[in-house]
């Protein structure tokens, strides 16, 4: 599953619609949704964003959230190291292979780095 999906399947149940119901709304399949929702497929587009956001008439902070997760919900990533060390196309080849047996832990405190390297004045304690 996605951030992207989860978010959806979070948002579509608090406000009880089923997959079906809310297709039909927004005018795409059932079946679609459901891949969203299980990760299967990538990205939504801006303008099936648009649509989820007014068809549960979300208020601009959530939707906001909403696009933003779905911004970092592709389920296949690929990372271009050309041009990089070759310390950093080893470390991205290496994060590939283990990802998968990552802990949520260990998966925070790879994000606690990144956001420090990005942000380097911000002392998240």
């Amino acid at each position: 599953m996605t951030p992207f999906g989860e978010a959806l399947r979070d948002l579509r149940r608090r406000k009880g619609v089923s997959q079906k119901q809310m297709a039909a709304a927004i005018g795409v399949s059932a079946a679609y949704l459901s891949a969203l929702e299980h990760g299967k497929r990538g990205a939504p587009s801006f303008d099936f964003l648009q649509r989820v956001a007014g068809y549960f008439n979300v208020i601009w902070d959530e939707a906001e959230d909403l696009f933003r997760i779905a911004n970092v919900s592709a389920p296949k990533v690929l990372l271009d190291t050309s041009g990089l060390t070759p310390e950093h196309t080893a470390f991205a080849n290496r994060l590939s292979e283990q990802i998968r047996g990552l802990s949520a832990e260990t998966i925070r405190a790879l994000e606690d780095v990144l956001e420090k390297a990005t942000f380097p004045d911000n002392d998240r304690g």
